[in-house]
């Protein structure tokens, strides 16, 4: 399965799967999804509703302290905030499909990484388990303002 660009048309299943995952990625709305849309290196999704893709650069309008960790610290990147794939879906690869695609793309674009953070309080031993697989490496932790603690990854294209 190929991911193609997020349309408006995604937006009500996007919310709605994206509310069952706040947990792990924080709460998302109408407009917080349209800005971050507009604003975004890549936006995808995958399948018949299976699972989306949030991604921005270096260059990304975008004012997460996660995002905000990596601009620091890194001239080029490309920086993954949202990855969810419906529960029902897990284990059909549209995780890895939509890494492979992020892979690709942000190589042509001359980008040298892929980062990411995973929570690891609260745990998130899925995400880290998956991000191990496809070559993540710890580059640095916070803590922060909401409580979470997160483990920042990249991957070197």
């Amino acid at each position: 399965m190929t991911p193609r660009d997020l349309s408006e048309a995604d937006y009500d299943w996007v919310l709605a799967l994206s509310a069952r995952h706040e947990v792990e990625t924080g709460k998302l709305d109408r407009a917080k999804l349209s800005a971050m849309h507009r604003a975004a290196y890549w936006a995808a999704v995958i399948g018949e509703r299976g699972g989306y893709l949030l991604t921005f650069d270096q260059d990304g309008a975008y004012d997460s302290p996660n995002f905000l960790w990596f601009k620091a610290r890194y001239p080029r990147f490309a920086y993954v905030d949202r990855i969810v794939v419906d529960p029902a879906l897990r284990q059909s690869g549209f995780g890895r499909a939509f890494y492979e695609a992020l892979f690709a793309r942000a190589r042509g674009d001359g980008h040298a990484i892929v980062t990411c953070e995973v929570n690891f309080d609260p745990p998130n031993p899925v995400s880290d388990a998956f991000h191990e697989r496809l070559g993540f490496q710890e580059v640095g932790q916070a803590a922060l303002a909401n409580g979470k603690r997160v483990r920042y990854l990249a991957r070197s294209l």
